[in-house]
């Protein structure tokens, strides 16, 4: 599921002519290290790879899917952003790759 997620989250990023340069997730949530121009209204990108990746998700992972819907949603409406500053790109894109990743 979570490669379903990824392919499908790059194909959104692309649309909107963001680059998606880390993804990972755990059991309840995902990861995404996004570069963007200050142009982009993030709502809407947010509710685009919420949106598109829950409906192909749904499609292609029928039962599995099941057990992490929140009633009929398969996200939650909350989602977090921070910004990097000056961090090093190195140093962000190392936490999202420790994050756990489950197996399977």
């Amino acid at each position: 599921m979570l490669t379903t997620c990824e392919q499908t989250m790059r194909e959104t990023c692309d649309d909107f002519g963001v680059t998606l340069v880390e993804f990972n997730g755990e059991d309840d949530h995902v990861h995404l290290l996004i570069e963007f121009p200050p142009t982009i209204q993030l709502s809407r990108l947010v509710n685009s790879l919420k949106g598109v990746s829950s409906r192909m998700l749904r499609q292609k992972h029928p039962a599995q899917v099941k057990k992490y819907l929140w009633g009929n949603h398969f996200w939650s409406r909350s989602y977090y952003v921070g910004t990097a500053g000056g961090a090093p790109l190195s140093v962000i894109r190392e936490y999202v790759e420790s994050q756990r990743r489950p197996a399977g």
